[in-house]
């Protein structure tokens, strides 16, 4: 969202792709996910990467063959500590991690400065975990020795952007968790799988 501080508290839904959308994180089988190992690599590397950072939580995720869906809390510690204080209007509660403000202020900032990716926040995040993908799945090529290009800032294991919504309200949290844990049962239709593609 143009003028919005990735490093404020709220909670996000994120969505990261691999390049080229190449299903190399599992398959589907009778509408469960089944990780490769490439996609046991990513899962380890998914929960490091909060185990790591005090001010972001996991809230529900699924791998897929191609993409990662997920629900993250940033909250920092007066958010923390005040949570249950909701002298700002009503909130929403995700599995006891943080509160949302119902409604989302509006950013009424101009383009003022370039982007950068600031201390704590969801950017930072991101590009802290594809980088570390990188090279996790490169030392596994070269232990086992596997016939297949590694991973580096030329050729990213995912695409170099990702996609984000924030979630403002307990409508949309609802919506987007249920989203994410039917996923599975939905790959046929999934916009992600590229058999898909070939039926529009």
């Amino acid at each position: 969202m143009p003028g919005w501080d990735y490093s404020r508290n709220g909670i996000y839904f994120i969505t990261i792709v691999t390049q080229n959308r190449e299903c190399n994180l599992g398959e589907i089988v009778d509408g469960e996910m089944i990780l490769s190992a490439f996609g046991k690599i990513v899962e380890n590397e998914w929960f490091k990467s909060f185990e790591i950072r005090n001010e972001l939580f996991l809230d529900e995720y699924i791998i897929m063959p191609n993409h990662l869906h997920a629900i993250i809390v940033l909250a920092n510690d007066e958010t923390k500590t005040n949570k249950s204080h909701g002298s700002h209007g009503s909130h929403v509660e995700t599995h006891g991690r943080a509160s949302l403000p119902s409604t989302v202020p509006s950013t009424n900032q101009p383009d003022k400065q370039p982007f950068i990716r600031n201390p704590k926040s969801i950017s930072s995040f991101i590009g802290g975990f594809k980088s570390a993908i990188n090279s996790k799945i490169d030392d596994f090529i070269d232990e086992n020795n596997l016939d297949v290009p590694k991973y580096n800032r030329n050729n990213h294991f995912f695409q170099p952007n990702y996609h984000d919504h924030i979630i403002r309200n307990n409508s949309e949290y609802q919506r987007i968790s249920e989203y994410i844990i039917n996923n599975p049962l939905k790959w046929n239709d999934d916009k992600f799988n590229p058999d898909k593609k070939g039926e529009e």
